[in-house]
């Protein structure tokens, strides 16, 4: 699915990025722009979102996944940029249950894997330079 199939889907983009790759990811979503909603676990990275320019911001809580509920709007593609294993684990528990669409873990560590594939992660992207704009194509 390129760029011009994400822009004709009614489906949000989901985007955690607690990373500077994923922050440039944000970026370029903003400039070709894709629809999306960035995702975070705290009000001080909801307010550097908002400073961004990024207009769709989900707070969630991620400690208890009794407070776990979908959005109400469908979820497409999933794109969660690795800051901790455990972090980037939760956001997979709970976002998996939200689509049956792929769900990209960005990582620049070769650990975790087994892990998140076990979670449903459809694809595993390593990168060491932060460089993946190639997942716009």
């Amino acid at each position: 699915m390129g760029i011009r199939d994400i822009n004709q889907t009614s489906e949000t983009v989901v985007v955690a990025a607690l990373t500077k790759a994923g922050e440039n990811f944000m970026k370029q979503l903003l400039v070709k722009g894709v629809p999306f909603t960035a995702i975070t676990n705290s009000v001080a990275e909801r307010q550097q979102l908002s400073k961004l320019g990024i207009a769709s911001i989900l707070l969630v809580n991620t400690i208890d996944p009794d407070t776990w509920e979908m959005p109400d709007y469908p979820v497409g593609r999933v794109f969660l940029f690795e800051s901790s294993l455990s972090l980037c684990c939760r956001y997979l528990r709970m976002i998996r249950k939200w689509t049956d669409q792929p769900v990209y873990v960005i990582t620049g560590r070769t650990h975790g894997r087994l892990i998140y594939k076990s979670l449903g992660a459809t694809h595993i992207v390593h990168s060491n330079t932060g460089s993946i704009s190639f997942l716009l194509d």
